[in-house]
């Protein structure tokens, strides 16, 4: 019953939310054109949602976010360092092929979401099976290593995640 008036709850926060802090304002008035925008979005966008298996909200999806916030922070750091001390010679440079064990779309696009939001990697193209991640690093030393550190920080959570 309640999926069929909240088809997509997250959705429907985020809507609300953006559309108050939009407002720059907390009237009455404000929060219910915010909260009929909010449930009218997911059911105007419904038939592009997939029908996939329901995320784990868990301690797992906790725990994803903490190492993607505290690699983003770290990250910014090492690349600000690359860029104010190091040489453009010095850099390391290279792709990097991570082979997945993710399946789903929505699990592979979270992972490259995340891999592009950290500060010195970029991912640029799933390969056409949905098996292969290509990334570019901006100073990687050790390819085996790079990889090995993306499979067990972000794709093994994710495998719980979406699993």
């Amino acid at each position: 019953m309640l999926n069929r008036i909240l088809p997509q709850p997250a959705l429907t926060g985020i809507v609300v939310v953006v559309w108050l802090l939009l407002l720059n304002s907390l009237t009455f008035g404000g929060f219910l054109i915010a909260m009929a925008v909010g449930l009218s979005v997911p059911f105007v966008t419904k038939r592009f949602w997939p029908q996939g298996r329901p995320l784990r909200w868990g301690p797992a999806m906790v725990g994803y976010f903490a190492v993607v916030l505290y690699d983003i922070v770290i990250a910014n750091f090492e690349v600000a360092y690359i860029i104010v001390v190091r040489r453009n010679g010095d850099l390391r440079s290279g792709w990097l092929t991570v082979p997945l064990e993710l399946r789903s779309a929505e699990a592979i696009t979270t992972l490259a979401a995340t891999i592009s939001l950290t500060p010195g990697t970029v991912s640029t193209d799933v390969s056409a099976d949905g098996r292969v991640l290509l990334v570019h690093a901006l100073d990687v030393a050790d390819k085996a290593a790079a990889v090995t550190r993306i499979k067990v920080r972000y794709e093994a959570r994710l495998l719980r995640i979406f699993a």
